[in-house]
């Protein structure tokens, strides 16, 4: 079964919850998890990785948090699983050659065709489409 992980779902839950609050205001970690019960260190590392992507702003302080950097109609969906957990594909051959089956494999061009199909879907989908 596709599906996203939890790392991008909770990624997308706490933009939207960021998306609804008044511009520029600063959301802590905990307030995310206390109000969606996300596990805190998870939340807070997907955070992180975020703010390093510069998708989010890290603000420091007694009252920390994060905040909306990136205009998030401007990210594509493939950007943004990419930048959660890496290269978006079916099976590892679409982005990793090393598969042992790779000579003799008769699913191969199908599956590919199903993920340009996907990765095409998801390109015209803006991560502000999602968390509006």
């Amino acid at each position: 079964m596709l599906k996203i992980t939890r790392k991008v779902e909770y990624a997308l839950i706490a933009l939207r919850h960021m998306q609804n609050k008044e511009p520029n205001a600063v959301t802590s970690t905990k307030e995310i998890a206390v109000m969606y019960d996300i596990p805190l260190e998870l939340l807070a590392k997907t955070l992180q990785l975020m703010a390093r992507d510069g998708i989010i702003d890290g603000v420091h302080g007694p009252n920390g948090g994060y905040k909306i950097k990136a205009n998030l109609k401007n990210i594509n969906m493939i950007q943004f699983f990419e930048k959660i957990e890496g290269p978006l594909g079916l099976m590892d051959c679409y982005f990793d050659s090393d598969c042992t089956l790779i000579s003799a494999c008769n699913i191969r061009s199908p599956i590919q065709k199903i993920n340009d199909n996907m990765r095409t879907m998801f390109e015209n989908m803006s991560v502000g489409e999602i968390t509006q």
